[in-house]
């Protein structure tokens, strides 16, 4: 007996298998539709709605919840910094620094080495500006014109400079001090530049640490 042979009457659609689109669903906490990224996903991507639908998850929500609080703190803060707060933090980052440069140095005005291992805060020393930053400006950020120096000489004897240039000079040589005494060109500090300023003395000190750790 001759077999009648089988054909399929409809043709297959090109494109292979069809992945069905997920349904939107409604939070079960905020009833927000949403579309579910996993199956039986309840709730939206909302950490607030994850924390307050899954008690296991607190503690971890509650984090989450705290770090991005802290990050548009953070944000909202920095916008509102004007030029002159971007002046002081990179005028503290540089300080930082050249204080830790010359940690094996005396003062550069009197020689003396003053502890800070019986004060609970605070130091006794500073970064002292052989020309101060009213006079300078221009060199406010500059190393050459920057030491470590004890609070008595930069506050109480308002940078006793005298004796600053006289060690100053033993230290980076006339021709040095006579440029940091020339004249100099003026200088308008843009707030990006200030920032730049900031954060490459922040790396530079970093690097001291780590090399004075080891």
């Amino acid at each position: 007996m001759k077999r009648t042979e089988l054909k399929r009457t409809t043709p297959l659609k090109s494109g292979g298998i069809q992945v069905r689109a997920r349904r939107q669903k409604c939070c079960a906490v905020c009833r927000v539709k949403f579309t579910p990224v996993r199956d039986f996903q309840a709730v939206c991507g909302e950490i607030a709605c994850a924390l307050a639908h899954a008690p296991v998850n607190q503690v971890r929500a509650r984090k989450a919840l705290a770090d991005v609080e802290r990050k548009d703190i953070k944000v909202r803060k920095e916008k509102l910094k004007g030029r002159a707060d971007h002046l002081r933090e990179a005028q503290t980052a540089v300080n930082e620094y050249v204080r830790l440069r010359d940690a094996h140095l005396p003062c550069i005005s009197c020689d003396s080495t003053p502890n800070d291992n019986d004060l609970m805060t605070g130091s006794r020393w500073d970064a002292g500006h052989y020309r101060s930053v009213g006079a300078c400006p221009e060199l406010r950020f500059e190393p050459l014109n920057i030491h470590r120096q004890c609070v008595k000489c930069n506050r109480n004897l308002s940078g006793n400079a005298v004796e600053y240039r006289i060690r100053l000079v033993q230290r980076i040589g006339a021709e040095k001090v006579a440029w940091i005494e020339g004249p100099h060109e003026a200088r308008k500090y843009t707030v990006e530049e200030i920032k730049a300023i900031k954060a490459k003395y922040r790396a530079m000190t970093k690097e001291l640490k780590k090399g004075q750790a080891a």
